[in-house]
């Protein structure tokens, strides 16, 4: 059996065993709601429920990571080598890594006119490594892969836009035309931040040739990479990193003004509200304009996720839904739920969910190039090779995202 079929296998196995553990929470929390409205919450019905939910937490943990094993191509000899340059920049980047040899990549940049030198910023990666990098920190990185991702070449991204969009009205074919209103521009302005990552490797790796080195950096890095950024564009200050959207000030839906997130708060400090706590998502979900709600999405950590999926409609339906397919998103109100655990949990004056057009809402810039600086004296007998990337993100409309508030007001 190959790699690829192991993995598919694997996955078709974790599906089966999240869909057996969600059905039996589904049974459990029926059955302990049915007994609180007999006689009250019985505590052995309560323990479990919290031990199903903990197993169907972790089942969903080893589908995704099956997932991600099995949609994870390798970066065979010949992956995105078909116009000569990229060959000739596949084996120098080899021949760099397993001996520390620089020739072969210094006259390639020089060729392009890349302004990276070995003592200064390393030397690019192979294009169709750079790819797979971003391809798999996408699938790692939950904001990333629900945001806009646009590749710059400089140090920042910059434009000028209208708060209020385009102004336009209806005219007669000989009717005079009116003056529209004078637009009110605002300047988006997002800077790139240096994200670093440190692989090892023994000597021996490196010689072997059986080892592609190209996945073998895409291997150490992709992660770590994703896990990093994936904080930041939730959380990030903007300082020596992106600006996470949640970051921003936030101010009640009511008093919204642009360069603010909008909040609906849920009535209860730190809670759903005990009567027709569903509603408070009905509340969050039409908060946001229509224009927005077509592609809106449910952005949560599993923690949040577990207290919500408890919900019900009052028919008896659960508002929360698993994914159909292996592969799949779970749903909300018929929305799609994003799990990122970078999102705070349920606690007084917290803002544990997120709703809207991330796409519309936030915007990731990559600086073109990832780099790689190979160090054999540092940690001797191991070769560190200093891996960089430079990315930048922040919120570009602030009427696309809403939050919910678990706070009286």
């Amino acid at each position: 059996m190959s790699e690829h079929e192991a993995n598919t296998v694997e996955t078709a196995v974790a599906f089966d065993e999240f869909r057996r553990n969600f059905e039996a929470f589904r049974e459990t929390n029926d059955q302990r709601l049915a007994e609180i409205e007999r006689r009250g919450a019985d505590c052995l019905s309560e323990e479990k429920l919290t031990r199903i939910d903990k197993a169907l937490d972790e089942s969903k943990a080893q589908l995704d990571a099956a997932l991600l094993r099995s949609r994870r191509p390798a970066l065979g000899a010949d992956a995105g080598l078909g116009e000569p340059w990229r060959r000739e920049h596949k084996a120098a980047f080899q021949a760099y890594m397993r001996g520390g040899d620089p020739q072969g990549l210094k006259l390639i940049e020089a060729k392009a006119l890349s302004a990276g030198s070995g003592p200064d910023g390393g030397y690019l990666v192979p294009a169709a490594a750079e790819v797979e990098i971003l391809r798999r920190m996408a699938q790692v990185s939950p904001i990333r892969a629900i945001a806009s991702v646009r590749a710059i070449a400089n140090a920042g991204f910059k434009k000028a836009f209208s708060k209020s969009g385009p102004q336009a009205a209806w005219v007669g074919e000989t009717a005079s035309r009116t003056m529209s209103d004078t637009p009110v521009l605002a300047d988006l302005s997002i800077p790139t931040f240096e994200l670093s990552a440190t692989p090892a490797a023994t000597q021996t790796l490196l010689d072997d040739a059986v080892v592609d080195v190209e996945q073998w950096i895409a291997d150490e890095v992709a992660t770590a990479f994703a896990e990093q950024e994936g904080t930041a564009f939730v959380s990030g200050d903007g300082s020596g990193k992106p600006k996470g959207f949640m970051a921003e000030t936030t101010v009640a839906n009511g008093s919204w003004a642009w360069g603010k997130l909008g909040y609906v708060a849920t009535g209860e400090d730190g809670a759903l509200p005990a009567s027709n706590p569903s509603d408070v998502l009905v509340d969050l979900v039409y908060a946001l304009k229509a224009g927005y709600r077509q592609n809106a999405r449910f952005v949560m950590s599993r923690a949040t996720q577990a207290a919500i999926r408890k919900l019900k409609t009052t028919t008896g339906e659960y508002l929360w839904q698993p994914p159909a397919v292996a592969g799949g998103e779970a749903s909300l109100m018929n929305f799609p739920v994003v799990e990122a655990e970078d999102m705070p949990g349920i606690a007084s004056a917290a803002c544990a969910i997120a709703f809207g057009d991330f796409q519309r809402g936030y915007l990731i810039v990559d600086r073109t190039g990832i780099r790689v600086l190979r160090d054999p004296y540092t940690s001797k007998p191991y070769v560190l090779f200093y891996t960089t990337k430079r990315v930048g993100g922040g919120v570009q409309d602030y009427d696309a995202i809403k939050l919910l508030k678990f706070a009286a007001s």
